[in-house]
């Protein structure tokens, strides 16, 4: 009887280890080993986003709308100068899942090392930079006088504190890499909270405004980035963690700038059209700017599925494409979008039918919330297209062809979106409309989002990603 309970409890510490343990995804049935990897990062967005709405319910319900409209205003720039580290998460996520499917523990340690080194110099580049540029770039975007001070403070304190915003995501995306999605999760929901805890202190009690919720932000990463450095160093057993790895060798440096900087690049041209975008957003007023806001914390959400799933199915093809097996990362991928795409339905169908009262959390402003409302159900059936459009394109980076997803989003942002919103724009003008609809925000972005699933589609049966493997 002893020897039994003994046993069980063995088993539950096993298991709880096995939880926080990298994950083998090149064995198993795809749809559960992609499923499983998915809902940590499902749980973990959820938080991720939190970060942003309790910013947003913060500033909108103790500062005012103004000072909302502040905050996403700030969002394009905030994009725009992190595409440095999107570049290098994403290059060392699919080094990291192809060497540890391959089982190449001394190439696995020195991309780790690698991209750990390049994200210190990066944010050393950000942090000088950032705060000279941050003014002529709100200029640029025709940011209304009334929020120009509110938007340039939140951006300058979180550019001086980029490191731990850099750090936990590239940190993030390697434990990602490796299987292990939990313990990001963790890490970040212990963040989530003390982000929380941050603006209420500091906006609420200490009335520092738009500063304070950006300070808190700051704080709450660099947190979560020392639980992500801690973690990955005490897995001895799968890589190692020496001074020498440190030191950026040439090989993993060029594998990474040539992984990541389609990714960057397309996250610049992203944030670029944000920009050019945000520029028309600007020109229909604070109401709109603010609507504009909610949508977007409330598009966070929608989004989720099709994030979490498309991070998912670049490990779940990296894993497995450095095991060289290509018939199961056809089957996982079939599989994976299938359930993205049911699971985005029904995300979406209940924000549709409570999301007023959702938006209703941000603003007691009735005209308010009512205008959010109308935007966000032009964007609605677009969640479903993005669901494919993530979880193939992430097939295509796992397998290291990052290029064909760059050149889709340079498609379907550049020469379909931005010229789209202009061109509805002008067309709908009118002596009461001198700007035009300001529905043509959200017309052109569900157009991009559309094609852009049928473009990605096209381009995944191709194949031409079954050839980008890395030389092991």
């Amino acid at each position: 009887m002893e020897q039994q309970k003994s046993e069980t409890k063995t088993k539950k510490k096993f298991n709880l280890a096995a939880l926080f343990a990298p994950t083998d995804m090149t064995e198993g049935s795809p749809g559960k080993r992609i499923v499983a990897f998915a809902i940590p990062m499902l749980i973990g967005n959820i938080a991720q986003q939190l970060y942003n709405t309790v910013d947003s319910i913060v500033v909108g319900r103790y500062v005012g709308d103004n000072a909302l409209a502040a905050v996403g205003s700030a969002s394009p720039i905030l994009n725009l100068l992190l595409v440095l580290f999107v570049g290098i998460s994403v290059g060392a996520s699919i080094m990291v899942s192809q060497y540890f499917g391959a089982k190449q523990r001394e190439e696995l340690s020195g991309s780790i090392g690698c991209s750990i080194t390049l994200t210190a110099i990066s944010s050393v580049i950000i942090m000088v930079v950032a705060p000279f540029v941050v003014r002529p770039l709100l200029r640029l975007l025709n940011t209304p006088d009334s929020i120009m001070d509110w938007c340039a403070s939140y951006l300058i304190i979180l550019f001086v504190g980029i490191a731990g915003m850099a750090y936990y995501n590239i940190l993030s995306g390697i434990l990602r890499g490796l299987g292990d999605s939990v313990s990001a999760l963790v890490y970040l929901l212990v963040a989530t909270v003390l982000n929380i805890v941050l603006d209420i202190l500091f906006v609420a009690s200490f009335r520092m405004g738009v500063a304070g919720v950006a300070l808190a932000t700051a704080i709450a990463q660099a947190v979560s980035a020392i639980m992500c450095m801690f973690k990955l160093a005490n897995m001895k057993e799968i890589f190692e963690l020496k001074l020498h790895y440190l030191k950026p060798g040439k090989k993993h440096t060029t594998d990474m700038i040539r992984l990541g900087l389609p990714s960057g690049f397309t996250q610049a041209i992203f944030s670029m059209a944000m920009i050019v975008v945000q520029s028309l957003t600007n020109s229909f007023g604070e109401m709109f700017i603010a609507a504009n806001v909610i949508i977007m914390r409330v598009d966070g959400f929608a989004m989720m599925p099709n994030f979490s799933f498309g991070t998912a199915m670049t490990t779940y093809a990296g894993q497995n494409v450095g095991a060289r097996k290509y018939d199961r990362v056809e089957k996982g991928a079939k599989e994976g979008t299938v359930i993205a795409a049911a699971v985005s339905a029904v995300i979406t169908g209940l924000i549709l039918i409570f999301g007023k009262y959702l938006m209703g959390i941000f603003t007691e402003t009735g005209e308010l919330v009512k205008l959010s409302m109308h935007l966000m159900r032009i964007l609605a059936v677009g969640y479903i297209a993005m669901a494919v459009t993530q979880c193939l394109s992430g097939v295509m980076r796992g397998a290291g062809d990052t290029m064909t997803p760059m050149w889709i989003s340079l498609i379907t942002t550049v020469a379909i979106r931005v010229p789209l919103a202009y061109g509805i724009a002008w067309m709908t003008r009118t002596p009461e409309l001198p700007n035009g609809r300001n529905e043509c925000v959200f017309i052109s972005l569900l157009c991009s989002w559309v094609l852009g699933a049928l473009i990605t589609l096209i381009f995944y049966k191709k194949g031409a990603w079954k050839k980008r493997a890395l030389e092991n």
